[in-house]
């Protein structure tokens, strides 16, 4: 309050709202910066991460990530299933591990969990591994005997990094669980899961105040490549609504590579919108991760409005679309003169029998381009596609840039994108932040984030027509 007032009176005239706001998520940001750094990472010695977190917080799941994540940095990764409670554990930890390529090592008849972890990890480092995950049996604070299995396990195999696994959806109650944990064994970071449902993860604040342990990374799906590096400022402001422009910004450059975009801007700009565009925006789509996490980035848009389960469909009508436009040949994909699906019936049930699907669904996808071709027509016809005139000057020309969206964008969409304000201050946060040769992406990039390669489709610009 100190603080705001001294603000307040320094800067007269101020936006009251606004400095609130900023100073609401300087303070949250801060507490989510603990004093502790996290653990440093070395390669060229075996570094032993172990996981400790409450039943059902996803832990195996996570631990498959984890291992993931730096085995496409390069390391040599490996993981333990010291979990000998839970009944599946091994299996669950051996099907994962397959999935991604990464040796295992578990016992379907060994119960004693100190045993195994102890073996798994020797063997491990006798094969000079980089990084050996050990992955311990799901505990609850009222368990004295499993916290004190947790100890032993520790004392055995002498961990680099004790990670605390927390579900995002157990809030306030968090902070008892991860002070227990805390309280016997010492917890160097935190890893916060299941961000991508409707929870706003704020016991995450209540993780870091318990365990005085930095988040290094968030869940955010699934899937083994739904799996973020903390950034707490990002965190806070998607934590507020107020969206993350920057990590919006980086996952489309991740997803679409940096040499496409200005060949892909130039035929935008003409009003040059084909189904092969249309194609392989929607492949960069699917690479971006869950579309409720992109949704959460954008300033203004309530991802609560959506109706229950729209993620699911949305990825599905996506698949099926990609699906019907690998039955096409190269010139209707290119939309080449004289091979319009629309106007020709015998084309469209071809597509549809080559796809498996139903005619009426050609049509549909037919629509949606038609849809968005005439947005980029008329985007482009108005210079919003441009580096020059309106685009060029953002800032100084904000009305006449609001007035063209309003007239060139679909009402719904509009509305979806929390309206033509806001989908402006979009585009002024995005050019923003969209600088290249930011620290932050070289950090992102040295942080080991999958860099964005070419799509790799069945889709190719020149094949051998049926």
């Amino acid at each position: 309050r100190d603080k705001m007032r001294l603000e307040e009176v320094l800067a007269s005239g101020t936006n009251r709202r606004k400095y609130i706001q900023r100073l609401v998520v300087e303070e949250l940001t801060q507490l989510l910066t603990p004093t502790r750094a996290p653990v440093k990472m070395k390669k060229g010695r075996a570094m032993v991460a172990m996981f400790v977190g409450l039943q059902g917080s996803g832990k195996t799941t996570t631990c498959t990530k984890y291992a993931s994540f730096y085995q496409r940095k390069g390391w040599k990764v490996a993981l333990v299933c010291a979990d000998t409670f839970r009944a599946g554990a091994f299996d669950q930890l051996k099907q994962n591990a397959t999935k991604v390529r990464i040796p295992f090592y578990g016992s379907y008849t060994e119960t004693d969990p100190v045993a195994v972890a102890l073996e798994g990890v020797n063997a491990f480092r006798l094969e000079k591994y980089d990084l050996i995950i050990v992955d311990t049996s799901g505990r609850h604070k009222q368990e004295v005997a499993l916290f004190e299995e947790m100890q032993q396990v520790e004392e055995a195999i002498k961990p680099d990094n004790i990670i605390f696994v927390m579900d995002s959806h157990i809030g306030q109650a968090c902070y008892d669980q991860a002070k227990a944990f805390a309280d016997a064994v010492k917890i160097g970071s935190v890893i916060v899961t299941k961000l991508d449902g409707h929870a706003k993860g704020g016991g995450a604040l209540s993780a870091v105040a318990a365990t005085d342990s930095p988040i290094i990374f968030i869940g955010t799906g699934e899937h083994f490549d739904e799996f973020e590096l903390f950034n707490a400022q990002s965190f806070v402001s998607r934590l507020c609504g107020l969206g993350d422009i920057s990590g919006l910004v980086s996952k489309i450059n991740e997803a679409m590579p940096l040499d496409k975009q200005p060949e892909l801007l130039d035929r935008m700009a003409q009003g040059c919108f084909t189904l092969r565009d249309m194609y392989e925006q929607l492949q960069y789509v699917t690479k971006m991760g869950s579309l409720q996490t992109l949704m959460s980035m954008i300033p203004g848009v309530n991802t609560e409005m959506f109706p229950q389960g729209y993620e699911k469909t949305g990825i599905q009508r996506i698949k099926r679309f990609m699906i019907m436009m690998d039955s096409m040949t190269d010139d209707e994909l290119d939309c080449k003169k004289g091979t319009a699906l629309d106007k020709d019936l015998r084309r469209i049930f071809r597509v549809a029998k080559g796809s498996g699907t139903n005619p009426y669904a050609v049509v549909e996808l037919l629509h949606e381009h038609r849809r968005f071709e005439t947005m980029v027509v008329k985007m482009g016809k108005a210079g919003l596609m441009k580096d020059t005139g309106d685009m060029a000057n953002l800032n100084r020309n904000p009305k006449q840039v609001l007035a063209k969206l309003q007239n060139c964008m679909d009402p719904v969409m509009l509305q979806q994108m929390g309206g033509a304000q806001n989908m402006l201050n979009l585009m002024k946060g995005m050019d923003a932040a969209n600088v290249p040769g930011e620290d932050e992406g070289e950090e992102e990039a040295e942080e080991g984030a999958p860099d964005g390669g070419a799509p790799k489709g069945k889709l190719r610009k020149k094949r051998s027509k049926k």
